[in-house]
């Protein structure tokens, strides 16, 4: 980043503020940058459905984050992914500097950071987290398909998760602490007009217990005092437990900084202005009742249109001309936010594992492609390795660089069906192990370009350090339906296209379960470098280069 350019705005978080905030500002011709330093979306894509947003009777979180995404980059602005560690907020111009050192300068901010879900804080719940005790449904739920699943909450979150639980386990029972659920009661009937929902008012969790996997939870009635003791149902393995009690706003960086309450919640005044001038914050870190998207939203908007006035007036003051951006960036894909910039041509191809949006898509990064790369199916006699080949076949049809080879798994590979990317005859160490589709057909894509075109841009000193690591295995256990998994998988395999040495599986646990129990796995992504511990959660590429440096010491 040029150390000399200064935005007009910038706004960290992309989230529902901050994506709001985006357009707005975008709309304002204002020079505005977003950062974000997880998934773009924010706490929406860990949401099955969202029922209450207007206009939308129904729609998945995902979806709806990427249509504000891309109405966010239709007026200019662009999302790039950092991770800011410092804020120096006060005097005219701004500077945030992120974690990899970069240094951003601005006239105003918008602070969006948004929430992460809140522990509860009983014993055992660290020490079985991605082991039974999970933070996301769309991630986790399939993993504790025919389980037991108990959820702990009683607001909109807890109701409206449990109620999607039900897809995968066998009975959900919720634990709410008072004596009914704190939201509206329509939202509160999907849990408690659900059949395979149970619903325990005045309980709260004491403790839970295991081995590798849980295998009971300890109860108390907050009235009576009185315990209760789940243990396994016979023949489960183990069963899961949601935490959905609310959030922990993002402001451990501006402690000092800007006025924060006891909790950490950001004050603003009715313009979304902090105690600092031309800073002001949106979404789930201001001190605010109701937290929705439709009122993180409407914070980023009236965020944003103060921004402009304060910009403004502050060039006018300077003697500086009002800049009108033309360039209109490309969105990139919720879950990834690193930026393939291509043309998106009119497709005239469909068929049964593509709609023509996604065909469009592809065929703009495809476009940009330099070399062949073969997609080599390692085949097996499953009903899976036939689907693997049906997508295949339909995927390299979208460019003549891409071919298709296939051969039959030698006995010594434990993961088949799978693909792997090929280039000049050579194995590029991207696999996959299951049908990339889903979330994981970012990854995939991703990974094709980054082998057979220009690739993504890393930073030259961590690129070094990624080509001097010795030989590596990663492996990343995911779930197609996970938001978090493709940030994870296109790191690894894209130090896999820098370093020859360097192999980045992708594991769809739903059809490898051995790989699930002998790693005592229920949360995803899953990452193991080299047969090490495993690691959860969201990972950025430093952090796993970081990882993978550990590992080969």
């Amino acid at each position: 980043m040029a150390a000399e350019h200064i935005y007009d705005l910038i706004i960290v978080g992309a989230g529902p503020a901050g994506l709001t905030a985006g357009i707005y500002a975008g709309r304002a011709t204002l020079d505005t940058l977003i950062l974000e330093a997880d998934t773009v979306g924010g706490q929406v894509t860990t949401t099955s459905t969202v029922y209450n947003y207007p206009g939308n009777a129904a729609i998945d979180g995902t979806k709806l984050m990427n249509q504000m995404q891309q109405q966010t980059a239709d007026f200019g602005v662009k999302i790039q992914k950092d991770d800011i560690v410092k804020f120096e907020l006060d005097g005219d111009v701004k500077k945030l500097t992120s974690k990899s050192g970069s240094i951003y300068q601005t006239r105003s901010v918008i602070l969006a950071m948004g929430a992460s879900p809140r522990k509860v804080g009983f014993p055992g719940e660290e020490e079985f987290r991605g082991r039974g005790v999970a933070y996301c449904s769309t991630c986790d739920g399939e993993l504790f398909s025919g389980l037991q699943v108990f959820v702990v909450g009683g607001g909109y979150s807890a109701a409206e998760e449990a109620d999607y639980l039900t897809r995968f386990a066998k009975h959900v029972t919720v634990l709410v602490r008072g004596d009914h659920f704190k939201c509206a009661p329509l939202t509160a009937s999907r849990a408690l007009d659900n059949p395979k929902v149970s619903v325990l008012y005045h309980t709260e969790v004491k403790r839970v217990d295991g081995d590798q996997y849980l295998k009971s939870l300890t109860m108390v009635n907050n009235q009576t005092g009185e315990e209760t003791v789940y243990h396994l149902d016979d023949g489960d393995q183990t069963f899961g437990v949601f935490i959905y009690v609310g959030t922990q706003p993002a402001t451990e960086q501006l402690k000092g900084i800007v006025d924060l309450d006891e909790r950490g919640y950001i004050h603003v005044d009715q313009n979304g202005a902090t105690d600092l001038p031309g800073v002001y914050a949106a979404g789930d870190v201001i001190v605010k009742q109701l937290r929705q998207i439709i009122t993180a939203a409407a914070d980023g908007a009236v965020a944003a249109t103060s921004a402009e006035k304060y910009v403004t007036e502050q060039k006018q003051r300077l003697g500086i001309p009002i800049h009108v951006k033309k360039e209109v960036p490309k969105a990139a894909t919720v879950g990834q936010t690193s930026q393939v910039e291509s043309e998106q041509p009119v497709a005239h191809h469909t068929g049964d594992w593509f709609t023509p949006d996604l065909v469009a898509q592809m065929q703009g990064v495809f476009s940009r492609l330099t070399k062949d790369v073969t997609l080599q199916l390692l085949e097996d006699d499953t009903a899976l390795s036939q689907e693997m080949d049906s997508f295949i076949g339909e995927l390299v049809k979208l460019n003549d660089h891409l071919k298709i080879q296939k051969t039959t798994a030698p006995d010594s590979l434990v993961y088949t069906p799978q693909l792997r990317l090929v280039v000049d005859d050579t194995d590029t160490g991207l696999h996959y192990a299951g049908v990339p589709t889903g979330h994981e057909l970012t990854s995939l894509i991703l990974g094709i370009y980054n082998v057979g075109g220009p690739g993504q841009s890393v930073e030259p000193a961590l690129a070094e350090r990624i080509k001097k690591l010795p030989s590596t295995d990663i492996k990343i256990g995911v779930s197609l339906t996970c938001h978090f998994c493709p940030d994870v998988v296109a790191a690894c395999q894209r130090m896999a296209s820098l370093n020859p040495r360097i192999t980045a599986t992708m594991i769809d646990l739903q059809h490898f379960p051995a790989l699930r129990k002998e790693r005592q796995i229920m949360s995803v992504p899953a990452t193991i470098i080299n047969d090490g511990p495993v690691i959860f959660g969201s990972q950025s590429l430093e952090e796993l280069v970081a990882a993978a440096e550990k590992a080969t010491e």
